[in-house]
Parts: structure tokens; sequence; C-alpha cells
């Protein structure tokens, strides 16, 4: 699929008015939808709760902290790219920490084109994040099978005393026999021995 194609859900954690009505230029409908607006910190943990997005914009210094933990537990839990704003007497303190965390972190004022480089680099770490979720997905789903197939196997062992390479062979034809796959196979073989 095209980045073109796609939308992308944003929140932006901001108390600055002026900065909230520039940003739908730049994130506008319907590549970036829906974009959320709160104001601070609590806010923000409310609207992750609800809803994951895909990216988050945390214009520092927000009125209840500084806005670094939600940043930070923002991009640790889950699939959401993170863009932090920090005023520039603290951009090096704030880039160290944030940085190492998986954060970007520009300091402001940003300009137009500059904050137009960041949105791409954010749709950039959230098609990887994308990327590394359809892996982990599929080895879960593999590890699985592996799981239902030696459970099916050892209820072949145990029921029908056939060794293990055996039982494996039996699992393999049945699946190649009927055209089934071998999860399905050993899920049938678990249905009929298991307890």
């Amino acid at each position: 699929m095209n980045l073109r194609e796609r939308s992308y859900s944003v929140l932006v954690v901001s108390a600055s008015e002026k900065f909230n009505q520039a940003l739908p230029e730049i994130f506008s409908p319907p590549f970036f939808s829906p974009v959320c607006f709160v104001s601070g910190s609590a806010a923000a943990r409310r609207a992750l709760t609800e809803r994951e997005f895909d990216i988050a914009i945390v214009n520092s210094p927000l009125p209840d902290d500084s806005g670094v933990r939600l940043a930070v537990d923002s991009v640790s839990s889950g699939s959401t790219a993170v863009l932090f704003l920090a005023r520039a007497e603290q951009y090096s303190e704030y880039s160290d920490r944030l940085s190492s965390n998986g954060v970007f972190v520009m300091q402001k004022p940003v300009s137009r084109s500059s904050f137009q480089l960041a949105s791409e680099w954010l749709i950039s770490a959230r098609e990887r994040i994308r990327g590394t979720e359809r892996k982990a997905q599929s080895i879960e789903e593999k590890m699985n099978e592996i799981r239902i197939v030696n459970r099916a196997k050892w209820l072949l062992i145990s029921e029908l005393k056939m060794t293990e390479p055996d039982a494996h062979r039996f699992i393999e034809k049945q699946a190649m026999d009927r055209c089934i796959p071998k999860k399905t196979a050993a899920e049938e073989i678990i249905n009929t021995y298991g307890r």
C-alpha cells in the first residue's frame, strides 16, 4: 500500500493555541485523521487509554508537567511514533533523555518546513513499527502452530504408542493428503484424543 493511501491518527499535546492553530495545515485530513488536541499530560493519558494513536506530538512544557514521562510512556507502550518539542534552554537535557528511548526531539521554534520534514520522519518511524508488529505477529502465529503440533504429537505418542518421528510424519501426511494446514490436522488430533 502506498503511504499516501494510509491515514495516520495524531494526538497533539499542547497548551499553545498558536501552535495548535498552525498544525492543521501540516496534519490535514484525509492523510492525518483523526487529529486530536489535548492541553496536558493527564488528558493525553486519558486519550491514549481510549484509543491508540499512530503519532503523538508533545509541545513542552505542558500545564501539568514537562511532558517527558508522557513521551517516554507513549513510545514505550507500543506503536506510537513520538515527537517532543523542547525550548532551546531545555533541548540538550531533554534530547539526551528522550532520544535514547526512541522519541524524536526538536528545538523550538520550529519552521514550517522543518515540521513538515519531522512529520515525514514520524510516518517513516510508524511504518517501521508497523513492519515490526507484523513480524512479531507472524512469529507468534508460527510458535502457536508449533505448540499445537507438538501437543498433537504427544497425544499420538501416548494414545497410539507412536514414536515421535512417526507422530510427526503422521501429522504431515494427514495435512498433505487432505490439503489442509498442519495446524488444522493437529487440532483435529487434539479434538479426537485430547481430554
